[in-house]
């Protein structure tokens, strides 16, 4: 009876503390208030889950393009909104493919290759729902570090332990190799101990392997060679019902320019011609045949489609869609 009679104090004495904690949450000031939200996106390609994801940005310095005078392309920069203080920021993407079998990573990310805007790729696939331990295959473009670094972390580990990293052979036989240094300028020298670094505990474990144009590495997805900006620079074709995904990597770097003029080239590509003539092919291919496109430095979640322009493309991102269609 004695808490039959103490029940109306108790219930006023819970309100009271809800009261409290309401008002102090209504009042607390969240640590995350200027943060964005994770960077993941998904995207439905036929019967498979693309999940693009962002390990963080670059600033790439439009004086280091050549093809075109600075004054244009500043001019181009500015009609595209971008700000050039007075370097650009560039989007880092990678991208997850789940088609129910099989989970592969195209690129990496950078680990610590570069600073505090990037290196947020493991992070950021874990924010997406997956494990890095699920990665079962990561497909490199090219062993530059932006691209390459992140399959290590920053403590030497693999960052993908159960997985087997690819990458085109030429591309190995020439990052992998201390005496190809000196065909790069001198500030560029360090990529090669980066790759070195990166593929090691890999390359120790027997899971870094190689391939050679043409050659299958997973089912439904295509290599097509675009070599130039690195020797064996390699794009990808995701086929998944009656669509295809174009995984690019870095066919454009600066998307304000390149992509109104193909021609135009940048201080990182080791071959600039073939690098050229590669942008220009797969340019008109993917606008041709209406390829949905997943690009490494394009806006973050880099998905969308080429149109073709009076002069060069512009681009058509994809529209935000939630929830996708998650049916296989």
């Amino acid at each position: 009876m004695k808490a039959v009679k103490n029940l109306p104090w108790l219930a006023s004495a819970l309100g009271v503390v809800g009261m409290l904690a309401a008002t102090q949450a209504t009042f607390a000031a969240p640590t995350d208030r200027y943060q964005q939200a994770a960077g993941f996106y998904r995207q439905m390609v036929g019967e498979t889950v693309v999940t693009a994801v962002y390990d963080g940005y670059a600033d790439l310095d439009p004086s280091h393009l050549s093809g075109m005078s600075q004054d244009k392309i500043q001019e181009h920069i500015f009609n595209e909104y971008q700000k050039a203080s007075p370097l650009v920021q560039t989007a880092v993407n990678a991208f997850l493919v789940d088609d129910g079998e099989q989970l592969v990573l195209i690129d990496s990310g950078s680990s610590d290759c570069f600073g505090s805007t990037m290196g947020h790729m493991v992070d950021n696939i874990r924010a997406a729902g997956f494990e890095p331990e699920e990665v079962d295959t990561v497909l490199l473009t090219h062993m530059h570090p932006d691209h390459a670094c992140g399959v290590t972390l920053p403590d030497g580990e693999p960052a993908f332990p159960n997985a087997t990293v690819w990458a085109a052979r030429r591309d190995a036989e020439y990052w992998l190799n201390d005496n190809m240094e000196s065909t790069l300028p001198e500030g560029q020298r360090p990529f090669f101990q980066m790759a070195q670094n990166a593929i090691a505990p890999y390359d120790n474990a027997g899971k870094f392997k190689t391939f050679s144009d043409g050659d299958s590495i997973v089912p439904g997805i295509q290599v097509v060679p675009t070599n130039g900006h690195t020797p064996g620079h390699t794009s990808y074709l995701l086929s998944s019902g009656a669509e295809k995904l174009l995984l690019w990597g870095d066919i454009v770097h600066m998307h304000s320019v390149q992509l109104k003029h193909p021609e135009v080239t940048i201080a990182v590509d080791v071959d600039p011609k073939a690098a050229m003539a590669s942008r220009t092919r797969l340019l008109a291919e993917a606008a041709n045949e209406r390829w949905l496109v997943a690009a490494a430095h394009l806006p973050f979640p880099g998905l969308g489609h080429l149109r073709k322009e009076e002069t060069g493309y512009s681009w058509v991102p994809v529209e935000y869609r939630n929830p996708i269609n998650s049916e296989r």
